[in-house]
């Protein structure tokens, strides 16, 4: 009968306002006030007996009323009791309510006894004021408590709120639940805590139901509640990645996060919103760790006042290193991009967060030296931070011209022009695929390597003085890029799937483009030009596995809501990415999850015997002539799953002649 009540209630009109909207303050302040006129009235009108100089109106039952209810009002107000919502009212609330009563009752007692040393009369008693006192407080929160009751078992019938537990049972976790419980217009209703402590013992937690976490008991503790939703607070993202998140998703439990709150969100009516910081788990959440912290002091002192270029500038590792260089204070910054829409958008990306910083859009294909030497004569830059690169494995097995050209030679000539505009640092953005590399795009990459490190060699045996340092960092593959895999995946599923993998056993090394940027600038400070950068990536990720994980994070089961399926590996794909090729050691440096890769080291006139082959390739577009030239400059080179695997093929069998002519050629 009572829940038929509340849901005729409910879908009164004056219950929809009460809903959307908190009551007028001025509503609430008269509210009190003749909560203390109904106190007053009572207590003078059982209490008050006046007689002879005593019987005027002054003295009167009628005149003490209003004198002790005007004094509440002034005070009512200086105490802001009427500030609060009321639906959502706590203990600073009732806090609020007792100075008021308390300072008020003592205001008119004090009061009371000066004017009896004037007049001889004790005009306000202190039972009076006593009764009043507990009268006025029992009905003020009386009425708040019977509001409350009323929106929360009011809201409480709303068939659209998603039932979900809260991990943990901690005072956070308690706090959110319950403010989640009774929030205005909310979109969860927590109907448990889930407790991680295995010695706590309670049944509840101010009405919440806690119950121990077990892994065994998963489903039987969400089927309980008649939930399948878990949500968890941003701080306890370490212990999900730790595998307690799998146990959930392999019980079909959808997962939500709860965000860091870093200002308390209100609509238009100064109501509370909770729900717009509980969102759907990412996989990169769950595929992060520990952030590797740099030195942002050491690199600040460097960037700050400085013109910096960065190519590549509208990429995803490009656009992060712009707005970290703007963070730091730089004087001016040359975006550098031949991408006309990204460009766009990054201006208006860059004019919105940071709208004092000196920002110039230069569009310009880095393989165009003419075009960019004008950038650097413009702007003269003393910090160069190269991203500008084609990365797209199967594409450039099929245009290896394309790759050589912009990754090569574009790189040369961005790192020939540093030299001739006396650019202090020059930082080259390079990947894992340049290790042992088995497709056109990784070779290019590590061509590219081989150049400015010889060039940085030359420099400092040839050139009396300071010359440019020229600096390489190696990513392995960034969560989030565009055209990775996790954005591929997230479409798949939105489309319904399958999924597509390319190998059942294909791993890569995943890390967060605000750490691959971080990277760039701490080498950008650290080294002295010649090192190529590496860092501890942690644990690589198979990919399938990665597949399931985000099926299951979209609430979906892998193999029977989504299909996942194998299309075999692409032209140049590989199995598995590594950092250091079998010949490299590694020397370790102040911070100790960066180190320095020691490689081969090239001579300068042999690099650019060989760059000068590598043009005459590209310009009779002759692709098979150019990956063998790629071959011979980086012996490591094996194609896989590629057509130009016939060129491994053919140069083996030259080698082996050539060996078994050697052999005859020694026999007497």
């Amino acid at each position: 009968m009572k829940h038929k009540l509340l849901k005729f209630i409910s879908n009164s009109r004056l219950a929809h306002a009460f809903i959307d909207a908190p009551s007028p303050r001025w509503m609430v302040f008269m509210a009190d006030v003749l909560v203390v006129l109904l106190s007053s009235i009572i207590t003078f009108s059982f209490n008050s007996h006046p007689t002879g100089m005593e019987s005027g109106w002054i003295y009167s039952a009628s005149a003490k009323t209003l004198i002790v209810t005007a004094v509440y009002a002034i005070l009512c107000v200086a105490f802001k009791t009427n500030q609060y919502i009321v639906r959502l009212s706590v203990i600073e609330d009732v806090y609020r309510i007792v100075m008021l009563i308390g300072s008020s009752s003592m205001l008119l007692i004090v009061s009371s006894l000066v004017m009896s040393g004037i007049i001889g009369y004790t005009y306000f008693s202190v039972w009076n004021m006593f009764i009043i006192a507990v009268f006025s407080f029992s009905l003020m929160v009386m009425t708040r408590l019977l509001i409350k009751y009323l929106y929360t078992s009011i809201t409480a019938i709303d068939k659209k709120r998603t039932r979900v537990i809260m991990l943990g049972s901690s005072i956070n976790s308690f706090v959110l639940a319950s403010a989640l419980k009774i929030e205005v217009e909310g979109r969860f209703k927590p109907v448990a805590l889930l407790s991680l402590d295995s010695k706590r013992h309670e049944n509840s937690l101010n009405g919440i139901p806690v119950e121990n976490y077990s892994e065994a008991d998963i489903t039987e503790i969400f089927a309980k509640y008649r939930c399948d939703t878990l949500i968890f607070l941003a701080s306890q993202i370490e212990l999900m990645r730790s595998g307690l998140a799998d146990t959930f998703l392999n019980n079909n439990i959808h997962l939500l996060m709860m965000n860091q709150i870093e200002e308390f969100d209100t609509n238009d009516d100064n109501q509370p919103r909770l729900s717009t910081h509980v969102q759907n788990i990412r996989i990169e959440d769950l595929l992060g760790r520990e952030p590797i912290k740099t030195e942002k002091s050491s690199i600040k002192d460097i960037i700050t006042n400085q013109v910096v270029m960065i190519t590549g500038a509208a990429g995803s590792i490009g656009s992060e290193i712009v707005n970290q260089v703007a963070a730091l204070g730089a004087s001016e910054i040359v975006l550098v991009d031949q991408a006309e829409t990204p460009m766009h958008d990054l201006q208006l990306q860059m004019e919105a967060a940071f709208p004092k910083a000196n920002i110039h859009l230069f569009i310009g294909d880095v393989a165009n030296s003419v075009r960019m030497e004008l950038a650097f004569r413009a702007f003269r830059p003393r910090y160069v931070f190269h991203a500008a690169a084609y990365k797209h494995v199967p594409m450039m097995e099929r245009n290896p011209c394309e790759a050589v050209l912009t990754n090569v030679f574009g790189t040369k000539n961005i790192a020939d022009l540093s030299v001739k505009y006396n650019v202090e640092k020059f930082v080259m953005v390079s990947t894992d695929k340049a290790v042992n590399p088995t497709n056109v795009m990784g070779a290019s990459k590590r061509i590219a390597e081989i150049y400015v490190q010889s060039l940085f060699y030359h420099l400092r045996k040839n050139i009396d003085g300071r010359s440019t340092q020229f600096i390489t960092t190696r990513f392995g593959n960034v969560l989030g890029s565009n055209g990775s895999v996790i954005p591929l995946f997230r479409r798949q599923i939105e489309e319904g799937g399958p999924l597509t993998v390319t190998h059942k056993d294909i791993i890569r090394y995943f890390m967060t483009i605000p750490e691959a940027c971080s990277l760039v600038l701490e080498a950008g400070c650290m080294g002295n030009g010649g090192e190529i950068y590496i860092f501890d990536m942690g644990q690589p990720v198979k990919i399938y596995d990665l597949a399931r994980r985000m099926i299951k994070l979209a609430g979906l089961r892998p193999d029977v809501d989504i299909q996942i399926i194998e299309t075999g590996l692409r032209p140049g794909e590989k199995l598995y990415e590594e950092l250091l090729n079998d010949r490299e050691t590694t020397i370790a440096t102040r911070h100790k999850k960066i180190m320095i890769a020691k490689v081969r080291i090239y001579e300068y006139s042999d690099v650019l015997h060989h760059l000068k082959v590598l043009r005459q390739c590209v310009d009779d577009g002759s692709r098979l002539k150019l990956v063998e030239e790629m071959k011979h400059i980086v012996p490591e080179f094996k194609s896989n799953n590629s057509i130009f695997e016939q060129i491994d093929k053919r140069l083996k069998d030259q080698d082996e002649n050539a060996a078994c002519n050697l052999h005859e050629a020694c026999i007497p």
